[in-house]
């Protein structure tokens, strides 16, 4: 039968009430946005909603969140859609917060026909409760079950009357992942072309794996200007540059440019959000460092101003980066295999709690703030060297350095060393802080006061 459809309306006909749907992006780059549109204007209720996240306000998912058309969300970050986590904070909805590498992992196994697997994120955390766990080489894994959906709502820049697909950029994220483990797979493209058209060296979906492919209108009958894959970067790379710009104070400053110099030489390296994305300007011009991306971007830093950025190259969501040859672009269930195999080699991480042991603690706060862990655990669970980059302590005045952490864990014994503004720790290896730096212009009995945690001193200490 032919695949292609006149518009997001004629494609998503028959989705039914209570229907669970994939829906393809991250942050806003990638997102099937007519498709939503569509859904919106349709008025289907009682949907459960696979993705990465849950949109931002206004913006792809968020406007179903708004309209409550959402029985039931299974995303790894809720982000800073304030409508969502508001819903999660009243009871309103059914959520389900899923490791980000997790998610990308049981979406590829629900299109691949594999019906669980084994990963080591979230061992040790409420992630954990109720699921089989196991051993492999000493280390436990929990059992996950492979994720299908009735629909698979996906965004593609090229398509042709077979279904072959071309993302650009980031824009793959979770795309191709969702394009094959949906009943029905619906594509949505920037510009539909002929058979033939598209190199089969260069196609990223195969049409196998595509139902329905229909081509975005200009305009479409919405609301809401509609933007390109193109326009949405552009929009993302700015949104990061304001974040980055916002957060350039001297107190994160500070901690950033520390943690730079433990970054060696040909270092892989994933930078957190929040003070970690700071890090990337510190790195020296001469010292060659790769940065890794969750969403599908290996490249190198530092990141650069603004007007030298390329909109179809950009880390959507997290970071700002110009490409220079040697960079490579990959779906998330590919950065994730990255992580999880331990190819990364440093990675940065914020921190609501680090605990003596090395267990670390920041993605939810019980009954005040739930954003989700996003790729945190699978990377804590992995990574070779974990760095934490935070404020000494809360804007209450607790310290963060505690014995044992009294909030939700992300991972267990995980951490090596963490940077405030006021020291630099190690974590032993048998637990137990040692204090190895005191930042410029801070006394050790300050440190003192400001930490719950007893430390010893490094003989290496530098005062």
């Amino acid at each position: 039968m032919p695949k292609i459809y006149p518009n997001a309306f004629m494609a998503l006909a028959d989705i039914p009430d209570g229907a669970r749907i994939m829906l393809g992006g991250f942050g806003i780059c990638g997102i099937p946005e007519e498709s939503v549109q569509a859904i919106v204007e349709k008025n289907i209720k009682n949907l459960t909603c696979i993705s990465n996240n849950g949109g931002d306000d206004h913006v792809g998912i968020g406007l179903l969140l708004e309209n409550k058309q959402v029985k039931k969300m299974m995303v790894s970050y809720v982000g800073e859609n304030e409508e969502f986590e508001r819903e999660i904070l009243q009871n309103e909805i059914e959520f389900e917060l899923i490791p980000q590498g997790t998610l990308a992992e049981r979406i590829r196994c629900g299109g691949a026909g594999i019906p669980a697997f084994y990963t080591p994120a979230g061992v040790g955390t409420e992630i954990a409760k109720g699921k089989e766990t196991r051993k492999f080489g000493g280390k436990t894994y929990l059992m996950e079950r492979a994720l299908q959906a009735d629909f698979s709502i996906i965004k593609a820049w090229k398509g042709d009357p077979d279904g072959n697909l071309i993302y650009r950029g980031t824009a793959r994220n979770f795309n191709p992942l969702m394009a094959t483990a949906g009943k029905i797979t619906i594509a949505e493209v920037e510009e539909l072309v002929p058979l033939g058209a598209l190199n089969p060296n260069e196609i990223h979906t195969p049409g196998i794996y595509v139902q329905r492919i229909f081509e975005i209108q200009k305009p479409i009958p919405s609301n809401r200007k509609h933007t390109t894959s193109e326009e949405q970067q552009k929009v993302t790379i700015q949104n990061s540059n304001k974040a980055i710009k916002s957060k350039e104070d001297p107190i994160k400053n500070c901690i950033a440019e520390r943690i730079a110099k433990e970054i060696k030489e040909g270092d892989y390296v994933n930078l957190g959000i929040g003070i970690p994305t700071l890090v990337a300007n510190f790195i020296p011009a001469d010292k060659h460092v790769i940065l890794q991306s969750e969403n599908g971007l290996l490249g190198i830093g530092p990141y650069p101003d603004e007007e030298h950025e390329d909109p179809d190259l950009v880390n959507a969501g997290k970071h700002a980066i110009t490409m220079i040859p040697g960079a490579s672009l990959f779906d998330s269930a590919t950065s994730f295999a990255m992580i999880r195999g331990e190819h990364v080699d440093v990675t940065v991480l914020g921190a609501m709690q680090v605990s003596a042991q090395g267990d670390i603690a920041n993605w939810k706060i019980p009954h005040r703030l739930v954003k989700g862990m996003g790729g945190a655990m699978d990377l804590v669970a992995s990574a070779k060297n974990i760095i934490v980059a935070m404020q000494h302590c809360s804007k209450d005045g607790r310290s963060k350095l505690v014995y044992n952490c009294t909030l939700p864990l992300t991972g267990i014994g995980c951490v090596k060393k963490i940077v405030t503004e006021l020291a630099v720790f190690d974590i032993l290896p048998g637990g137990g802080f040692c204090l190895v730096e005191l930042m410029p212009g801070v006394s050790l009995q300050e440190v003192i006061n400001k930490t719950d945690a007893p430390f010893v001193i490094a003989k290496h200490f530098v005062g």
